[in-house]
């Protein structure tokens, strides 16, 4: 069994993370914190649908101190799951929040530093110790309220939401996204406060594994180990959120990272929870089967493809006379009754395999593994990469699935990895359950070449999950975006609730609806604000104008 990675133990009031406890699952409302019975009755169904921690957002004082109404209304209905407080530039609602809830997430990115501006600034050596030191006058505190009243802290970073200071220095990168949490670290380690849990979260599936991993580098470089919350930030809804949070959560799973995690859809918070849950059960049972023997070879290998060309698509189509194709998916092959491809396993790799294989340097493998082994199959490509094998090989993962829901997220969790880090030219998945017509495979090997970035094939959304501080009706606002934008191909386009990260995923977006205030938006154009606080019934129209005359 491939082992989680040793952490520390934190207690969430009488939920213990980290160590040897299991993955604990959770989410977060979306109603206003001052909404009390909203909030209560939300919270209630989160918990029964299986969530172990509930987040609601603490945007002020008034917010922070609500809470108590909203954890004695839960206790007196027998319901005791800790709460965590969500907090973006506001210290002083982290402390009057960390009175009250089992745990405060605070965001390095605006805790202490100015708001975002996308300005360059210049510094030098002790001008820059001069703002950690601003940090530590304002974290300090919050950390000793903390302990005092036995409150753990998680540190978010959010990629959207680095500061200008971060930026300056280190650019828009995953080492700039770690030391924003490193920074914050240190000083918990200084003041002797363990109750962390880390979070480094980004839309890009891509930034959010490599962010992680070089966190967890890092970390490991300084002696740390606090408990790590994995999530994809704004994942969108339906299909594509589906596979876009099993991409990247996922993958990190199956390298025995991650603690906790929270599936961010663009839908009803307690939907999130059987997504993450089967998340949890699958990566699981996936690292129950992994071979050392795999394990080793694969770590011996350097992952890049040889072939860097996009990859391809085939279409199952052995088990069906349906030869249609989804003109705006369209398979790069078909593989029918009649194809004669021989499927490639670990076994298969010998010296005469090998000799014939060479003989056909544009020969595409197809590589296969019972169960779908994702470290077997690894294996398989390191050990054709050692013999200096070049030719293209394609992935090929086989189901049995009733559930359309769970295909998407078991093939995106085994697959997206081999695409992330380039490790597979192409892909085709095949589900031996009839009932599901073979367009949606094919949808689903489209989606995960997106959500990994390596193929483009539709439009892409950057959606929020929605929380307490969006000020609009987050799944209409998306739906009506969907229909008018939806033939855009290779456009990306963000749909955020509020400002928090709003401006700051603009930037990995070409376009942006931004709530700003009640029936008002704000759209942008990249990270240029072109129409602020325009009427709500308008906004889509405004977008779709602004897309026009930049085309």
């Amino acid at each position: 069994m491939l082992q989680r990675r040793k952490t520390s133990v934190v207690n969430i009031g009488t939920t213990p993370m980290g160590g040897e406890h299991p993955i604990r699952i959770q989410s977060m409302t979306n109603t206003s914190t001052l909404d009390t019975e909203g909030s209560i009755q939300q919270v209630v169904r989160i918990i029964e649908a299986g969530g172990e921690l509930v987040r609601l957002t603490a945007q002020g004082i008034r917010e922070a101190e609500n809470l108590q109404a909203i954890r004695d209304g839960l206790h007196a209905l027998g319901y005791h799951t800790p709460l965590v407080a969500d907090i973006h530039f506001n210290p002083k609602a982290a402390e009057a929040a960390a009175q009250i809830v089992e745990k405060v997430r605070i965001n390095p990115g605006n805790f202490a530093d100015p708001v975002k501006t996308f300005k360059t600034f210049e510094y030098t050596e002790e001008e820059y110790q001069q703002e950690i030191d601003k940090i530590k006058e304002r974290f300090i505190p919050f950390l000793n309220t903390c302990k005092e009243h036995r409150t753990a802290i998680r540190i978010g970073v959010n990629h959207g939401s680095l500061s200008d200071r971060i930026m300056s220095r280190y650019g828009d990168t995953p080492q700039g996204m770690v030391e924003s949490c490193m920074e914050f670290l240190r000083i918990c380690v200084t003041e002797h406060f363990p109750h962390v849990v880390i979070s480094i979260k980004a839309s890009n599936t891509f930034t959010m594994v490599q962010t992680v991993r070089l966190l967890v580098e890092q970390m490991d470089q300084e002696d740390m180990h606090f408990p790590l919350h994995l999530g994809v930030t704004e994942a969108g809804d339906g299909e594509d959120g589906r596979i876009k949070s099993a991409v990247g959560i996922g993958t990190l799973l199956l390298e025995g990272i991650g603690d906790t995690i929270r599936v961010s859809l663009s839908e009803d918070p307690e939907a999130e929870i059987p997504v993450a849950r089967a998340l949890v059960e699958h990566t699981t049972r996936r690292r129950q089967n992994a071979p050392a023997a795999g394990i080793a070879k694969i770590a011996s290998c350097q992952p890049a493809s040889a072939y860097s060309a996009t990859p391809i698509v085939i279409s199952d189509r052995s088990q069906t006379a349906d030869t249609s194709v989804d003109e705006n998916l369209m398979p790069d092959y078909l593989y029918t009754k009649e194809s004669s491809f021989k499927p490639l396993s670990l076994n298969d790799i010998n010296e005469e395999a090998l000799i014939d294989i060479r003989k056909y340097p544009e020969t595409m493998l197809l590589l296969f593994s019972e169960d779908n082994n994702v470290y077997e199959q690894k294996a398989c490509i390191a050990a054709l990469r050692q013999a200096e094998i070049t030719n293209r090989i394609v992935l090929w993962n086989t189901y049995d699935e009733t559930d359309l829901a769970t295909f998407q997220i078991k093939a995106a969790t085994d697959c997206g990895s081999f695409f992330l880090d380039r490790w597979a030219d192409g892909l085709m998945l095949s589900n031996a359950n009839q009932q599901h017509p073979p367009q949606a495979i094919d949808a689903c090997s489209f989606g995960i070449l997106q959500a990994t970035g390596r193929r483009i094939s539709k439009t892409e959304y950057i959606s929020c999950p929605s929380c307490g501080r969006t000020l609009f009706d987050l799944q209409t606002v998306i739906k009506k975006v969907k229909a008018a934008t939806s033939h855009l191909k290779g456009l990306k386009i963000a749909i955020m609730g509020c400002i928090v990260n709003g401006p700051g995923e603009m930037a990995d977006a070409d376009y942006g609806y931004v709530g700003a205030g009640i029936g008002k938006v704000s759209l942008y154009k990249g990270k240029q604000c072109v129409l602020k606080n325009i009427p709500e019934a308008t906004a889509v129209d405004e977008l779709m104008k602004i897309i026009a005359n930049s085309q």
